[in-house]
């Protein structure tokens, strides 16, 4: 006779995960580019269409009552944003929950939310680990389009900044922020205008950036930026854009089944007494730049980079 049992299948309904909604504040606090970018409503499924600007209208001076109106015509396509997974289980046995002295979901909740700003640091800013659907990595988008700028190219670190700056601006996009490896922070506090006068000008607020040119400037604290690629960026950021298919969702269990990448059980949860926290997020970003009647070219592009000089004799084979 078969065993009748109420499975954890049948009670699913009852059993809804249990969410802690703050933690995606956290992953803000912990992501420059999320901080920066523009966020757009939440996606209802995987993928968002954006049309985007492909084509501009012209138009025609006329030199008599009769002349003839010429017909013109403009075109959109669409970019597509499309969500990405990003998740970690996190097992801890339970008599370890149970013995310390400290609440160690407490102290795991802001490393978490770090190691996720990271990683979607890393891939928009520099395409690490991305999913296939997602734009390369805007610095390596900047020096592909020739946006880029080597250190001591110009008179000094300042003209440098300018002459980026300006590179975005031959684009037609405006400057409205700035991304930044931390290591530039002690060559910005010393930068003056031709008065003296500070152009850096760090926070004096908790929780307010510093501002550079009188622009935003977020520094990279989560180990996501690459020198190698770039010392800064600088850009029009309301071009990066950003939705949540799946806010980051924490689920736990005693009962989970971790397996292997053969698929052998490597931890069953309730034969060894673990908990299992899991960590779950979809996300997806994409970058617009629409066609503008500044900058028709195929190298249009709304950010660009400042990198590292090459020590002399470095580089080379």
């Amino acid at each position: 006779m078969a065993l009748e049992q109420i499975t954890r299948a049948d009670a699913q309904a009852l059993i809804p995960a249990e969410q802690y909604g703050e933690i995606f504040d956290g992953i803000v606090r912990e992501s420059a580019m999320l901080k920066l970018m523009r966020r757009l409503p939440n996606m209802a499924r995987g993928t968002m269409n954006l049309p985007v600007l492909s084509a501009l209208p012209s138009v025609k001076i006329l030199g008599g009552d009769a002349a003839q109106k010429p017909t013109t015509k403009t075109g959109w396509e669409n970019k597509v944003i499309t969500a990405g997974e990003i998740a970690t289980i996190v097992p801890v046995p339970d008599a370890v929950l149970q013995d310390s002295a400290y609440d160690l979901f407490a102290y795991l909740k802001p490393l978490v939310a770090q190691a996720f700003g990271a990683k979607i640091d890393a891939a928009v800013l520099f395409g690490t680990e991305k999913i296939a659907a997602w734009p390369d990595g805007i610095v390596p988008g900047a020096v592909g389009n020739g946006k880029v700028v080597v250190s001591g190219t110009n008179a000094d670190l300042v003209e440098d900044i300018n002459q980026v700056m300006s590179l975005v601006e031959v684009s037609g996009y405006d400057v409205n922020g700035f991304a930044s490896a931390i290591q530039a922070k002690a060559s910005l506090r010393g930068l003056r205008d031709a008065n003296g006068g500070l152009l850096f000008q760090p926070s004096l607020t908790a929780g307010t950036p510093g501002t550079l040119f009188a622009q935003p400037i977020e520094y990279l604290r989560n180990s996501a930026w690459d020198l190698e690629q770039a010392l800064m960026l600088c850009g029009d950021f309301q071009q990066a854009v950003y939705s949540i298919r799946q806010e980051l969702t924490i689920d736990k269990t005693n009962s989970g089944v971790i397996t292997d990448g053969n698929g052998a059980v490597a931890l069953s949860a309730y034969e060894q007494d673990c908990t299992l926290f899991r960590f779950v997020m979809r996300f997806g970003w994409q970058l617009p730049n629409p066609i503008n009647i500044s900058d028709t070219s195929a190298t249009r592009y709304p950010f660009a980079a400042l990198q590292q000089a090459v020590p002399s004799g470095g580089g080379g084979e």
